[in-house]
């Protein structure tokens, strides 16, 4: 994804900030030197950080400490010499904000998704103000026929928080849809860095080699789990390969 993590951004220090407007020599206040750090980093993925962002950057780096985890219930866990291969979880029912993007790149499809979610966490909702936010933020992904190539089309999913659960509020935005899901269990392996279609692709791939033959997961969609946000280096996400049953 192309953005910068909340966590990043919540320490970023003059120096950091100052390597991103060196071409502009007009002195900035913080709100346009955050935009502008944002623009760089989101450059380099071929994705544009448009100027009515700086109202939601600036709102989530003064919450970005405070994430309501996701509750996933355990199931079993799986190690060999020590090593976490997988674990299997229960991903709960309840509503999640949802929005699909179709880009040229997966990484383009996920960051554009996650600023609509980004306004829409950020007060552009039916309850008029900051939502909070939760994580994992979910991207789902579905196969061509080849079990290959992913599809254009890449949902971006974000699980309300839980004062929200009962009574969800609805978006200003007609591409942001609120929707009940059923519980689902996933199998999950960690990885760390960058998720593009290439990178992904490698993580399905080996989680497949660990579990082997398994007919109880489904072959034609899985997700991705991002834990931080998009353009940290060495931030932590999951695959999920989604489970046929309960």
């Amino acid at each position: 994804m192309a953005l910068i993590s909340l966590e990043d951004l919540e320490g970023l220090d003059d120096e950091q900030l100052d390597d991103d407007i060196t071409d502009n020599p007009e002195p900035m206040d913080e709100e346009e030197r955050l935009l502008t750090h944002w623009q760089a980093v989101a450059s380099t993925h071929q994705v544009t950080v448009p100027a009515e962002m700086t109202g939601p950057i600036q709102e989530m780096t003064r919450n970005s400490q405070q994430s309501e985890p996701v509750p996933l219930a355990p199931i079993s866990r799986h190690e060999k010499m020590g090593e976490v291969l997988y674990e299997e979880r229960l991903c709960p029912a309840g509503h999640w904000a949802c929005v699909t993007r179709g880009e040229h790149l997966y990484e383009q499809s996920i960051s554009n998704g996650f600023m609509k979610l980004m306004r829409f966490i950020c007060k552009e909702n039916s309850a008029g103000r900051y939502l909070g936010m939760t994580v994992p933020v979910i991207s789902n992904i579905h196969m061509m026929e080849d079990g290959k190539t992913f599809e254009k089309d890449v949902e971006t999913a974000f699980f309300l928080p839980t004062e929200f659960q009962t009574n969800p509020p609805h978006s200003s935005d007609p591409d942001i849809s609120i929707v009940f899901r059923e519980p689902i269990r996933v199998v999950a392996r960690t990885f760390f860095g960058t998720t593009t279609e290439e990178t992904v692709g490698r993580q399905i791939r080996l989680l497949w080699e660990v579990l082997g033959l398994r007919d109880d997961l489904h072959r034609d969609h899985y997700a991705v789990a991002a834990y931080n946000n998009p353009s940290v280096p060495h931030r932590r996400n999951e695959i999920w390969f989604i489970g046929r049953h309960l």
